[in-house]
């Protein structure tokens, strides 16, 4: 009786446990196929969800193992979209939720944190919006979170510290910011944190150093700050270390040296200074070490990497370092296979010791100061893939041992001062790819053999001085994509067979001396995008085949001989530049060039073109660049040009288009350069050219314009150049002129202009080229302001009505070299430092003097007639002579007076003095009467016929000295004027 009543209890019980469980597993069936419900399913991931079918095989399901529960999701990467239902959280025993790689939309649900027993979440690579739940701090069995990749913001929630169970946590590539919380130092067994590429500031908290198990910490592009935790070097499982591109600053701790485990040490992109710590070269298991683009310096020749065997990768790039390449950088067991120290201050020669890395596969040291030439030794860096040595300064001849590099993918030499040929070995590259010698001083013809590099799709050799022809077997080089050959001295024709390089994008053969024309097969190049032949003697019409190039969206044919048509250019649609300048195309402009929307600049200037501007122009609303220049276009501007608001240079000179100047062109608020000189246009110029503020040149000069400048032009704040020489124009030059303050150039001349010269114009002290206003009417006196353009090297104001004076103050214009003020009415002196210009610059005017033209007559008593040394010399021979002559003749008097005075005294003697004495004194009075004696302090000025005071005293002055004063005088006039 106890027996059956025992087995009846075992029968209830195992039948409330059925039910239980039965009752579980409807439950869980009932909620995920509701939660399916939210999601789109594209790909068929739900097909067997089905209430009619057992729950543990439906797919992405995991159940337990006594099959009562599902315990795990994973529908990882099975294209679903919609939103993650609340409804999840109704799966209550739930360990495992993968989500990740899908396009699911919205927010977590924050009833996510009621899994208590999950353990490891993932919805990364998603787009996922808004921030981390706080709910999750209840997730405490949580080992794996991972929701990086989406579109999250806010903060890393502080409260992430009580997952205290936490392996892995994923908040990579989505937009948080603020700090990293010092919380995570409290995930004690976190092993991996990925924080990288989000917008963290702040410092690198010390408590990570708590996070003993930590391998893995990757924070990289964020804009942490301040200076690397010297505590770091506590964390002694650490394997991975990854900051690059943060702003961090200081020195790398030497503490770092204890990383003993490190394998992968990132510090790119910082700010890091100082030198780096050799311990930490010699770390015994770094594999790869990035330290590129930090303001570190210092001396590495002297590094020593023999004692890390296992490094690969080492990245020193764009730093400061100085010294020659490390000495000790592999041995014979090396493993080091990439090696970046270009952008550094290293310098010597080619490091031989490389030449022990057997294993080097790449070797960058462009952009340093290595010299001298390239070793034959080379050869020995059997495995090497990539050289880049460009941006040195290494001379000499390529070695022919180059060709010996077998796997050799990618030669960068360019920017050098590498000489001779190329070397035929460098044929047997059977995998070289990229050849770039630009920028050398190579000579020669580029070998034949070069064409047996079967895998070459980029050859760049711009900027050498190769001769010879082309080689006729390129086309052998069916891989080519760049083929650029500019700024060489090669000649003859492009080869046929180029056409059969039908992968080629780029062809750039301009600045050669290539001649010929172009053959058919051009046609062939059905993926040519840029097309550049300028600066050659080609010659003939285009081939019909161009037309066959689709995808063409820049030519450059100037400066050939090419005729005929341009309608074999315009078979692309997708032109976003074309210049054909300087041949001698001819007949008009195809419409269908307009087809190409994307056209930004056409250049058809100094050909033969003529016909009328097509109207379709007005649909290229991206051109920025239009020149017709030197053509033979006729008509009118299309005002369907005014909808190509983007143009910035708007040049159609030298045609014989006519009609107004259109006043739309005031709406091309882009205008920069507008030139409609040497034409047939009319009327005025309109007063809406005011409004294109970024105008730097206008030039209308030479038609047939009338009426007055506009005020307007005022406005044009930026105006360089300003020519409006020739037309009609009339009026007073508008002093709104004198707003235009950044003109270096102003030409107003043949015009009608009537009134003053504005004073405004003295403002314009940026004038240097030139101010003309020549061959008008003009009036008034030249103003004193224009003594404040310092800068100007040529004023010419000639042929107008200016009258008065040349304002002294003008001398201060030193810079001037060229003065013309001829054809006026001007007068006076002639500012002296303007005696160095010729004559004719001053001539026809009503009494100008002064050097260069005559001397300037001075007033009586106060000017000195300028002499001749001739003159004077005669002058003082006069002088002399007559001074002679009189001293001659005083003695004579004396002497006759002596004699009679001698027969006085005997008479008197004889006879009494009283008579005597009469007779001398009225001889006395004879001799030396008011008019009849020259006193012996005055002299004769011959020129000026009157007498000039001696300025010497009375008490010692004689004739003789006198004289000899005069002569001095002018001998020191003289020699001023000289």
């Amino acid at each position: 009786m106890g027996q059956m009543q025992n087995a009846i209890f075992l029968f209830i019980l195992l039948n409330y446990f059925l039910e239980a469980s039965l009752g579980a597993i409807s439950n869980d069936s009932f909620w995920l196929l509701k939660i399916q419900s939210e999601f789109n399913d594209p790909m068929g991931v739900f097909s067997n969800w089905s209430p009619r079918s057992n729950i543990c095989t439906w797919n992405g399901l995991e159940c337990s193992k006594d099959q009562t529960r599902v315990v795990g999701i994973n529908l990882s990467n099975s294209g679903l979209s919609g939103s993650i239902s609340p409804d999840i959280a109704h799966i209550v025993s739930l360990q495992k939720l993968d989500l990740s790689m899908n396009s699911l939309t919205g927010m977590i649900p924050p009833e996510l944190g009621n899994l208590e027993d999950l353990q490891e979440l993932l919805l990364f690579s998603n787009y996922l919006m808004g921030f981390i739940p706080v709910e999750f701090r209840f997730l405490k069995n949580l080992q794996v979170l991972r929701i990086g990749d989406n579109m999250l913001t806010g903060e890393i929630i502080k409260t992430i510290g009580e997952l205290t169970e936490l392996r892995v946590l994923g908040l990579a590539y989505c937009q948080f910011n603020g700090t990293i919380p010092s919380e995570i130092g409290k995930l004690k067994h976190l092993n991996s944190l990925n924080l990288q590429v989000n917008s963290l500031t702040g410092t690198i908290p010390q408590e990570i150093t708590s996070c003993e198990e930590l391998q893995d910490f990757a924070a990289s592009n964020n804009k942490l700050e301040g200076e690397l935790p010297s505590s770091l070097g506590k964390l002694q499982f650490l394997e991975i270390l990854n900051l690059a591109n943060n702003t961090l600053s200081g020195t790398i701790p030497s503490e770092f040296s204890q990383l003993s485990r490190l394998k992968y040490l990132n510090l790119l992109g910082n700010r890091l200074t100082g030198e780096i710590p050799l311990d930490v070269i010699q770390l015994p298991k770094l594999q790869n070490l990035d330290l590129s683009r930090n303001n570190l310096s210092g001396n590495i020749t002297s590094f020593n990497f023999n004692g890390n065997n296992d490094l690969e990768t080492l990245v020193l790039s764009d730093n400061s370092f100085t010294g020659g390449f490390p000495d000790q950088l592999c041995s014979r067991y090396s493993k080091l296979r990439h090696v970046f120290l270009s952008g550094n201050r290293l310098s010597g020669s080619f490091p031989l010791g490389l030449l022990n890395c057997p294993s080097l596969e790449v070797l960058d040291f462009s952009n340093n100061e290595f010299e001298n030439q390239l070793p034959s030794e080379i050869e020995n860096l059997k495995n090497l893939t990539d050289l880049l040595l460009n941006n040195n300064s290494f001379s000499g001849g390529l070695p022919p041992e180059i060709g010996n590099l077998s796997n050799l993918v990618s030669l960068y030499l360019f920017d050098n001062m590498i000489t001779g040929e190329i070397p035929t070995e460098i044929g047997k590259l059977q995998k070289l790819s990229i050849l770039y010698l630009y920028d050398n001083q190579m000579s020669g013809n580029i070998p034949l053999e070069l064409t047996n590099c079967s895998s070459l799709s980029e050859i760049d050799f711009f900027g050498n001085h190769f001769t010879g022809l082309i080689p006729a077997t390129i086309g052998k080089l069916k891989n080519l994509v760049f083929l650029q050959l500019r700024q060489n001295d090669l000649s003859g024709p492009v080869p046929l067979s180029l056409g059969y390089c039908k992968r080629l994008q780029t062809l750039s053969l301009g600045d050669n001396h290539l001649s010929g024309s172009l053959s058919k097969t051009f046609g062939y190049l059905s993926e040519l995008t840029l097309l550049s032949l300028y600066n050659n003697s080609f010659e003939g019409p285009l081939p019909e085949s161009l037309f066959l190039l689709k995808n063409l969206t820049i030519i450059n044919i100037s400066n050939n001989k090419f005729y005929g048509s341009i309608y074999p250019l315009l078979g692309s649609n997708l032109l976003s530049l074309l210049d054909v300048t300087n041949n001698s195309f001819s007949g008009p402009i195809p419409s269908e060039l307009a087809m190409s929307k994307n056209l930004m600049r056409i250049r058809l200037g100094h050909n033969h073109l003529n016909g009328t501007i097509p109207l379709q122009f007005g649909q290229l609303t991206n051109l920025n660049f239009l020149d017709f220049s030197s053509n033979g276009f006729t008509g009118e501007l299309p005002l369907e040009l005014s909808n190509c608001n983007k143009i910035s240079h708007f040049l159609v000179s030298n045609n014989q288009l006519s009609g107004t100047v259109p006043p739309w062109l005031g709406t091309l608020k882009e205008l920069g350069e507008l030139d409609l000189s040497h034409n047939n246009f009319s009327g005025p110029l309109p007063k809406e050219v005011g409004n294109c503020s970024r105008l730097l040149k206008l030039s209308v000069n030479q038609n047939r314009l009338s009426g007055g400048i506009p005020e307007e032009i005022g406005n044009l704040t930026c105006l360089n150049v300003l020519k409006l020489q020739r037309n009609n124009l009339s009026g007073a030059i508008p002093r709104t002129l004198g707003g235009c303050k950044k003109l270096f150039e102003l030409r107003l001349s043949e015009n009608r202009f009537t009134g003053p010269i504005p004073p405004e114009l003295g403002t314009l002290t940026e004038l240097q080229v030139i101010l003309d206003i020549s061959k008008n009417n003009l009036t008034g006196e030249i103003p004193f302001s224009l003594s404040n353009l310092v800068k100007l090297e040529r004023l010419n104001l000639s042929s107008n009505e200016l009258h008065g004076s040349v304002p002294e103050s003008l001398g201060r214009l030193t810079s001037l070299h060229a003065l013309n003020l001829s054809n006026n009415h001007l007068q006076g002196e002639i500012p002296s430092t303007f005696s160095r210009f010729k004559q004719n610059s001053f001539t026809e005017n009503d009494n100008l003097c002064g050097a260069p033209l005559k001397p300037c007559s001075e007033p009586n008593g106060e000017r000195k007639k300028q002499l001749s040394d001739t003159a004077a010399a005669g002058i003082v021979v006069a002088i002399v002579f007559t001074a002679t002559v009189i001293c001659l003749y005083l003695l004579y008097l004396m002497l006759r007076i002596w004699c009679k005075w001698k027969q006085a005294s005997i008479s008197d003697a004889e006879s009494g003095g009283g008579v005597g004495e009469m007779a001398g004194k009225q001889d006395e009075k004879w001799v030396y009467g008011d008019r009849g004696v020259i006193r012996s302090d005055e002299y004769w000025d011959l020129n000026k016929m009157r007498l000039l005071q001696c300025s010497h005293s009375r008490k010692d002055v004689s004739m003789t000295s006198c004289i000899f004063h005069h002569s001095m005088s002018r001998e020191n006039s003289m020699r001023s004027l000289v």
